[in-house]
């Protein structure tokens, strides 16, 4: 799972990208709203930690507009501010959790995971679908307990549509995470990976979305094939 850190104290910050790293979660951490921004624009994350007082600005604006325009992203407010008033105005702004400063790690990594959990069925270590599974910290992967040997981009392409199941992850997603640029400017590259993965995997499980992308669904075709 690729969390979003964004979070200003450079102790805490420190701190939580290496709980998160120790539990096998890939972590982008900045410090200001701007460099946020960049990221988001530039880069595809699973889940936000969001401080609210940063440098350049009030983290609740970030929040608003991520609800405009990404209203999927879970998002776990860390803050200072523990008013009920704060607390109130962070969830009805869309944040899905609200976590005071100071807190302990344990806890924020149990928060992270239940969130996950309740966003993509996702439990921090093992993805889990129609006997095939992912085992995130170890990169290892299995289907009917069989291990399969996946190249990097086929591991990063089977990880974001097992995190995503039924939701259909566009062409330029996928590209952006699993191709690096000279691959991804190669018109069939992604396919050519795409098709590797799906030999190696077996039928049943991608499905390809024409003209938008591709998707692992959490029901099984009618007939077990999957195109």
């Amino acid at each position: 799972m690729k969390i979003l850190l964004i979070e200003d104290d450079l102790d805490l910050g420190n701190g939580v990208r290496i709980a998160l790293a120790d539990q096998g979660m890939e972590v982008v951490w900045v410090r200001r709203l701007e460099d946020a921004s960049y990221q988001l624009a530039s880069e595809s994350c699973d889940l936000i930690l969001l401080d609210l007082g940063l440098p350049d600005g009030d983290g609740l604006t970030l929040l608003n507009r991520l609800r405009r325009e990404r209203q999927d992203l879970p998002v776990l407010i860390l803050s200072a501010r523990d008013t009920l008033p704060d607390r109130l105005r962070g969830l009805d702004s869309g944040a899905d959790d609200y976590l005071v400063k100071p807190f302990e790690l344990a806890e924020l990594l149990s928060r992270v995971r239940a969130l996950a959990r309740r966003s993509y069925g996702f439990d921090g270590a093992t993805l889990e679908l129609r006997g095939l599974s992912l085992h995130t910290p170890t990169r290892r992967a299995a289907v009917h307990g069989r291990p399969l040997d996946l190249t990097a981009s086929e591991y990063v392409l089977l990880k974001t549509l097992m995190m995503r199941v039924d939701r259909v992850v566009t062409r330029r997603s996928l590209e952006e995470q699993a191709l690096p640029g000279a691959q991804a400017n190669a018109s069939n590259s992604l396919d050519v990976h795409m098709a590797n993965l799906r030999r190696k995997i077996g039928e049943g499980y991608v499905r390809t979305v024409r003209g938008v992308g591709y998707v692992i669904d959490q029901q099984a075709p009618v007939g077990g094939n999957a195109k």
